[in-house]
């Protein structure tokens, strides 16, 4: 299946930027918004759209501003979830209808922001590894990472690396790693390769005070039927900040043992637990 691309303009602090994203699936069928994580892109979704486009779902899977193809912003201290909640906004906006809402990590932070919202357009939310708190010790592990400016001289490095930093997503196969690594490179001027996000993402999450990341007033407003995931290993979502979660009727708790944050949303069963509930089953 060959996805489309498209791209919108959009709003924000005096400045219009640009929103891209990658659509599988047919245009009139029940739409479902997969976010990824702070350093990734929308095509980390390939393998969840293309299984749910198969089954009648319009998938769009949109690429954070200053990551992917989405345009990068001239002030980085606009790179906070506020930001990326109103850029999302305007594609909600274009759908002007229920969405499903599919989002790992900070994916899933604009879900909840999303869903806390009056009115909200969301039918059933899946939060991928992420919940109403993240640990001081976590936040300021991926503060750190964020702050590196890493270059490769080739594919190969790139892919290395993420097989190094990323191997909490779990036992991906070859293939699945090369596709990753192919849709997280962007060219320099010396030949070299980066990663394909605005290292300026960063700054704000430099600025900010350490700490534990305290999401519970926005979790208590969500109302919609939701699905959270967990890697068994994860560091950004603990067990107990998960079971105290699931404690409301319209939670469900999965959770992947041997996995840490996120679970990549690649293998069969993963894709079947967001499949199921996204059915209703």
């Amino acid at each position: 299946m060959t996805p489309r691309q498209n791209s919108l303009r959009y709003l924000l602090a005096g400045a219009f930027h640009r929103l891209a994203w990658t659509e599988w699936g047919p245009a009139d069928g029940p739409a479902v918004v997969c976010v990824h994580g702070v350093t990734r892109s929308g095509r980390d979704f390939d393998a969840l759209a293309t299984c749910l486009a198969d089954r009648g779902y319009r998938v769009l899977c949109p690429d954070l501003p200053g990551r992917g193809e989405s345009g990068w912003l001239r002030d980085p201290m606009l790179y906070t979830p506020v930001s990326y909640v109103v850029a999302l906004a305007h594609l909600l906006a274009r759908l002007d209808g229920p969405v499903d809402w599919v989002g790992t990590s900070l994916g899933g932070i604009c879900g909840m922001m999303v869903a806390a919202g009056d009115d909200n357009p969301l039918r059933r939310l899946v939060l991928n590894d992420v919940g109403s708190r993240v640990p001081a010790e976590a936040s300021a592990r991926i503060g750190a990472y964020m702050q590196q400016n890493f270059t490769f001289e080739d594919m190969a490095a790139l892919e290395a690396h993420l097989r190094l930093v990323h191997a909490p997503f779990g036992a991906l196969t070859d293939a699945q790693w090369r596709h990753l690594a192919a849709h997280s490179a962007r060219s320099l001027p010396d030949g070299r390769l980066a990663m394909h996000y605005d290292p300026a993402i960063a700054v704000p999450i430099a600025k900010a005070p350490p700490g534990e990341v305290d999401l519970t007033p926005i979790w208590l407003r969500v109302t919609v039927p939701t699905l959270l995931l967990r890697g068994g290993d994860s560091d950004i979502l603990d067990a107990e900040t998960a079971a105290a979660m699931a404690q409301r009727p319209a939670v469900s708790l999965v959770t992947f043992p041997d996995i840490g944050h996120a679970p990549a949303l690649m293998d069969a069963a993963q894709i079947q637990a967001v499949t199921k509930f996204l059915e209703g089953r």
